[in-house]
């Protein structure tokens, strides 16, 4: 952009918003090496619709950001103009504890929200590995933690979305209680879109009570094939467990473990019951890995899914995979979806090629983030299909006609 056109869009951004709100962006800055002139902030829906029409008269590329934890997350987007900060929406609007919803700005970290709504008893069971995670970040990221096994993840919680289009319209989706979910349900069409088809500015979600006791079963192998028919028979127990998670720590041993949670003595009950059928062990408390994904923010983070009956086999391919890669493994292995890290150290080359090897065994492979290095050498969304692709650019065609929003973050380039 020329510096001409960047100060007129900065001062009409400034008239809108505040000159406080508007920045000109720092190369020192923590902003993930966008490339971007321009910061804004915004509090809210109306300030994210007045800013986008100024971006749209200014043909402005936009990226949304909420605490930043994930905006280095997918493809690198391209040529981005401004980087519109939603931190400062940090609301909780309403929580209707009778009908188990919660309505919170965008920017509101995932945490602040449990906090809030614990003390009627209730959880947003969205447990998230990164504490700053934000409502829009979540739902643009499609991020869960361990209890999606039982309540499902960020699709089946969400049930409204307020959403900013690239020309400023402002669109809702859903509503505020489940039955007034009708038609077309576009809060999933947003959820996982990496900011690609608006700017997500509030949301519903229904809540659940939490429960009046957990428990935690663990069990220990060295061997891959065992540890999945462990998480296998947790699986298919009458328990009904919360959560079954595996953890693997690079040339160290499988650690499975399943949570339930449910009346006080008879979930601990139910727990020694499953322990002894896994020959494994009950705790009062979850592992210190429990939710955390297995690579740090300098690192190569792959999500690996697959049906939950081939995991032995997938957990036998990332062992031969691997080579002399240190390779680190965690995740939901009740549901098919494993995390694996390697530190930012590891050989790109070897890199792009453990994700070429497992891509053709697994149901999908993802490269969640990854240093500059290794995205140049893999696409980070992996091969997909004509018909899906071509669908998917259809959609984007319709909802930012300009490509405007995140360009190239998403799948194809989208």
């Amino acid at each position: 952009m020329q510096t001409k056109t960047t100060e007129a869009a900065h001062d009409a951004l400034a008239a809108v918003l505040g000159a406080d709100n508007v920045r000109r962006a720092d190369e020192n800055s923590s902003d993930k090496g966008l490339g971007h002139q321009l910061v804004a902030a915004v509090e809210g829906t109306e300030q994210t619709a007045a800013a986008m029409k100024v971006a749209a008269e200014h043909e402005l590329r936009v990226v949304p950001t909420g605490s930043g934890s994930k905006l280095d997350w997918g493809a690198p987007p391209r040529d981005v103009d401004l980087l519109l900060d939603l931190s400062p929406a940090n609301k909780i609007v309403e929580h209707a504890a009778g009908d188990l919803v919660v309505h919170a700005l965008a920017g509101t970290p995932i945490t602040d929200i449990n906090r809030f709504v614990r003390d009627g008893g209730q959880q947003l069971p969205i447990d998230q590995p990164i504490t700053t995670a934000t409502v829009g970040g979540v739902i643009a990221t499609a991020t869960s933690g361990p209890c999606r096994h039982l309540f499902g993840g960020v699709r089946d919680l969400l049930i409204g979305v307020t959403v900013v289009l690239a020309d400023g319209t402002v669109t809702t989706a859903g509503g505020k209680v489940v039955k007034n979910v009708a038609g077309y349900d576009l809060c999933k069409l947003y959820t996982g879109s990496f900011g690609t088809l608006g700017v997500i500015t509030e949301a519903v979600f229904r809540l659940h009570p939490v429960a009046a006791e957990h428990r935690w079963i663990t069990t220990v192998t060295d061997d891959a094939a065992t540890a999945a028919r462990a998480a296998d028979t947790i699986r298919q127990s009458q328990a009904m467990p919360t959560a079954i998670e595996i953890d693997r720590p690079a040339g160290g041993p499988f650690t499975v473990c399943g949570q339930l949670e449910g009346r006080p003595s008879a979930t601990h009950d139910r727990a020694l019951q499953l322990a002894s059928a896994v020959e494994g062990e009950v705790a009062d408390g979850q592992p210190e890995w429990w939710g955390q994904h297995p690579f740090d923010s300098e690192g190569t983070g792959l999500r690996v899914g697959a049906e939950p009956g081939a995991m032995p086999a997938l957990l036998t391919a990332i062992e031969q995979s691997t080579g002399d890669l240190p390779i680190s493994v965690r995740g939901a292995i009740g549901i098919g979806v494993l995390h694996a890290g390697l530190p930012a150290s590891a050989d790109p080359a070897a890199v792009a090629r453990l994700t070429s090897e497992l891509r053709a065994r697994a149901d999908y492979v993802v490269v969640e983030r990854a240093p500059r290095a290794v995205l140049d050498l893999v696409d980070p969304w992996g091969p997909i299909a004509a018909g899906p692709l071509a669908l998917m650019r259809r959609t984007k065609d319709q909802f930012d006609p300009q490509h405007r929003l995140a360009p190239g973050r998403f799948v194809g380039g989208i």
